[in-house]
This record gives C-alpha cells, sequence and structure tokens, in this order.
C-alpha cells in the first residue's frame, strides 16, 4: 500500500492540537501548549481538544455528578469488587497488579493496556503504576522479541487462547504512557516518558535493534505500507487485524514525539480503514491482508468480538480528531443504521460483513462498542444507543473481562471523559 493518500497533514494536526486552547468549561479545557522542539528528545506536551461530546449530558440529560457516579460505580466493581464474581483488576505483590480474563484464566496485554488507559483517564495512579510495573516484569518477553510484551490472543471460537505477541496491547501500552506523562510527568517511580518513547521505537524499529528479522521477529509497523501486522513475525507480516490499526493514536504520537513515520502510520491507518470497511453495513473483518481483502477460513472474515474494538478507535478518531475527515462520521452512522435495523433490543453478536446473522446472542462488549460509536454518529437513532449503555449493569461473572472493559470505556467516552493528556 505504498503512497496512500494523507488525509490529514503535519500542519493540519499542529493546527489542530498546538493552536491556543478555545474558552470552554474547566472538565473539557486545558492549558497545556505544544513544544515545537523539545531539546531533551523527550515527548512534548499534547493540546486537548476544546471540548469532547457528552452524550449522556447532552442527549440524556445526566447531571455531571450522575456521570461521574456511574463511572465511579463500574470502576469500583472491576477494579475493586468481589474477587470471584466481579473484580478483573487483582494485586499481585506489594507493588503489582494485573488485569485477569477470568474467562481464560490468563493475563493478556490488551486487558493490562486498557486498564492502564482506564486508570488515567480517571486520574488513579495507583492503579496505573501497579499494572505497569507487573506489565514489565512479568510480561516483557525475551531474546529477539525483547521489548515486546508476551500475551494471549483468542481462537475465533472465542473459548481458547494461544500465545502471542499482540500489537493492540502494547499500542494501548504506549498511549496511556504518554498521557500518564501528560498528566503525571515522569519524576516519581516510574518514567513514563522513557518507557513510553522505548516502547515507540521498538514498535517501529524492532528489526534495526535485532541486527534484521532474527528468528521472525519483525517490526509491529511496516517501514512501506506504516500499517501493524497481525503479529511483529515473518509469518503474519502479510495480514492485519482492522481493530488493532489506531489512527488516532499514531497522530497523537506524531504530535508528541515529532517523528512524522507516526504521520504516517495514522494517514495509512485511516486509508486501511477505509478499504476493509463495508459500505452499507459498516462493519469490518477480524483479520484482513494489507490489500484490504478479509482473510478467509476459520470465521476471519466476519465480524465478531474482536473486531468490536475498531468501533472504538472510529469514535476516538472523531472524538480528538473532529472535523478531519467526513468518513468517519459517515460510517459511524452506517454502523448505527445497520443495528438499528436489526433491532435496538434483539441485535445479535456475529455477522457476516454485508449483514447476515451468524450469532444471534446479545453480547454487552458490542451493546458498549455500538453506544461509544453514537457518541460521534449524528442518526437519529443513535440516543437509544446511548441509552442502552447507560442502562448496561456493570459485567459480573465469568465472562466479565472483555464485556466490562469496553463497558468502562464506553463509559468514559459517552461522559466526554476520554481525553487527551
Amino acid at each position: 500500500m505504498n503512497g496512500i493518500r494523507r488525509s490529514l497533514s503535519w500542519a493540519t494536526l499542529v493546527a489542530m492540537l498546538g493552536a491556543p486552547a478555545l474558552a470552554g468549561c474547566t472538565a473539557t479545557t486545558d492549558s497545556l501548549g505544544f513544544d515545537s522542539a523539545t531539546e531533551s528528545g523527550g515527548l512534548r506536551p499534547l493540546r486537548r481538544p476544546a471540548t469532547y461530546p457528552n452524550p449522556f449530558r447532552d442527549l440524556l440529560g445526566k447531571t455531571e455528578a450522575a456521570i461521574d457516579a456511574r463511572i465511579q460505580s463500574a470502576f469500583d466493581q472491576l477494579f475493586h469488587g468481589l474477587p470471584d464474581s466481579q473484580a478483573i483488576y487483582f494485586v499481585v505483590g506489594p507493588d503489582e497488579a494485573e488485569i485477569r480474563d477470568v474467562y481464560h484464566a490468563d493475563v493478556r496485554t490488551e486487558g493490562m493496556g486498557l486498564g492502564m488507559m482506564i486508570s488515567v483517564q480517571l486520574g488513579r495512579r495507583d492503579e496505573f503504576d501497579r499494572l505497569w510495573r507487573h506489565a514489565k516484569r512479568a510480561l516483557r518477553a525475551t531474546g529477539a522479541n525483547d521489548g515486546y510484551y508476551v500475551s494471549f490472543c483468542d481462537t475465533v471460537d472465542g473459548l481458547t487462547s494461544t500465545p502471542c505477541i499482540d500489537p493492540f496491547g502494547m499500542e494501548q501500552f504506549a498511549m496511556a504512557l504518554v498521557f500518564a506523562h501528560g498528566r503525571w510527568n515522569s519524576t516519581g517511580s516510574v518514567n513514563y516518558e522513557a518507557d513510553a518513547l522505548e516502547l515507540l521505537d521498538v514498535m517501529q524499529n524492532m528489526e534495526q535493534r535485532n541486527g534484521g528479522v532474527v528468528d521472525q521477529v519483525t517490526n509491529v509497523f511496516h517501514a512501506d505500507t506504516k500499517l501493524a501486522s497481525h503479529e511483529p513475525k515473518s509469518s503474519a507480516s502479510s495480514f492485519t487485524r482492522p481493530s488493532i490499526e489506531i489512527p488516532a493514536y499514531y497522530a497523537l504520537w506524531a504530535a508528541a514525539t515529532g517523528d512524522d513515520f507516526w504521520l504516517a502510520a495514522a494517514d495509512a491507518g485511516r486509508a486501511y480503514t477505509k478499504l476493509v470497511t463495508h459500505p452499507t453495513t459498516g462493519l469490518v473483518p477480524v483479520r484482513a491482508f494489507l490489500t484490504g481483502q478479509p482473510v478467509t477460513g476459520a470465521g476471519w472474515d466476519a465480524f465478531r468480538h474482536e473486531a468490536y474494538r475498531s468501533e472504538l478507535n472510529l469514535a476516538l478518531d472523531g472524538i480528538w480528531f473532529p472535523g478531519s475527515d467526513p468518513w468517519v462520521i459517515d460510517a459511524a452512522d452506517r454502523l448505527i443504521g445497520f443495528f438499528a435495523s436489526e433491532g435496538l433490543e434483539t441485535y445479535g453478536k456475529a455477522f457476516t460483513l454485508d449483514g447476515n446473522l451468524l450469532d444471534p446472542t446479545r453480547d454487552v462488549a458490542l451493546i458498549a462498542a455500538n453506544g461509544a460509536v453514537a457518541a460521534i454518529a449524528t442518526r437519529a437513532e443513535r440516543r437509544g444507543f446511548v441509552q442502552a449503555v447507560w442502562d448496561l449493569e456493570t459485567p459480573s461473572g465469568p465472562a466479565r473481562y472483555y464485556s466490562g472493559l469496553l463497558d468502562l470505556m464506553a463509559l468514559l467516552v459517552l461522559g466526554g471523559r476520554f481525553q487527551v493528556y
């Protein structure tokens, strides 16, 4: 995919993130500026968007106090609730903690990274630091993969998992660390800035660090296409997962580091997302080749649970870079229109890309993801999807890991509290 056309220029990005902040309420503005140069080679402060959409308030009429309470209740249950039936966050040792997929009885970088992101958004520094300390000690890979983090990935049926190096989790680590540095600085026991910069370098330059491709280990991001591989290894270099292409993150990394590789990655990610999105339903496959063709076999060419994350990625691009690409809003409207046509209270959890139902079971994770994308949609039906998230009971029981994480992420998005730091 050489030659992918940039949808957002460096000058536009700097103008969006570096211009003086517009006046607004204290909950949605920030005085941080954008340094045009950082002599130390560290991270540049990011300016936050002037406002964030708040559908809970603006569509449902909820007060800020009620929104805070709703989010806090979900956080308290999932992070500090009953260990056998409610919590996914577990303290392990004097200064570490892990997010545990209790259904599969494993620890994934996806969950650790999303747990860190949720923690930094809510200002929970202790939980953040515990999670990152544990990731560095227990999950960091060795050998040719040193600098990457070991995870587990689901098989297509979602019932079993297999060891993997998952780019999605490392992307969450990097973005959360950048935000942690912006929110808390790096003067405490954890150097967020140094760790973020190392991980960004590893994902871009692992082959250079290793002196070439060693034991099949490759960069996460292709040097030519700027797209992320399904896994950073030679055997997975021809395909990716649409849900691991997160253009909004890459655009912020470009602004934070001054490295226009990440701006090119943002452009490529946006172009690729358009390429793999069904023009009528807005659905994306779990896996697709870099050419945009879905990976067939084993159900990877369908819209299933892992693909739900792509809706959050779409929402963040629309929230953090409003007006930069009208297609993002069109895609959100297609998704809302499709699921509304399936029945707001009855739609299933798995579909072919053209909308044929594969599994009629209801899935809290998809309800949450649809609510999040409704934050940037314009269709009248979006209110029902926002209401559905507000009405959700915080997930509990054996399958609470994935649904709980997406529920919390959606609550933050819909309450205007998923912000740039």
